[in-house]
């Protein structure tokens, strides 16, 4: 948990490593391979959050009177641990289904089933994924 004065300007945000990008387009385009860029329009409001986190209520948002605040569940864009939220998130659901996180790279992702691999690379609410349909559907 952050807290003012300590650690409040502390912020994380899940980004690549450089080199990571780099030997993964020189692995795609050696393998011939495709890649596919998503990016995560909502992805800090999937993120939820592991403290207590209370806000003033928004303009126009007066439930209770304007002394009320609002306890947020989930986090906000803006929100200090927005992006580490999103990233905890998003790494329990990859782990979930089979993607391992890399010991090199946290953002770098690997799915291996049999001989085939799918790399996953998490760049703040981008996400790069190289995997060829005939792997998909054979795995």
């Amino acid at each position: 948990m952050q807290r003012e004065g300590v650690d409040f300007t502390d912020v994380f945000a899940p980004v690549s490593k450089h080199t990571t990008l780099r030997a993964l387009l020189a692995f795609v385009a050696e393998e011939g391979m495709h890649l596919h860029q998503l990016d995560v329009k909502t992805a800090f409001l999937n993120g939820k959050l592991e403290e207590d986190i209370y806000m003033v209520q928004p303009p126009g948002y007066d439930k209770g009177g304007p002394q009320m605040v609002c306890h947020l569940q989930k986090a906000l864009y803006g929100l200090r641990q927005a992006p580490c939220a999103w990233y905890t998130t998003l790494r329990g659901k990859l782990e979930g289904v089979g993607f391992r996180a890399s010991d090199a790279d946290a953002s770098l992702f690997v799915l291996e089933k049999s001989e085939h691999k799918v790399f996953l690379l998490v760049y703040v609410d981008d996400i790069l994924l190289q995997v060829s349909l005939s792997e998909l559907y054979g795995m």
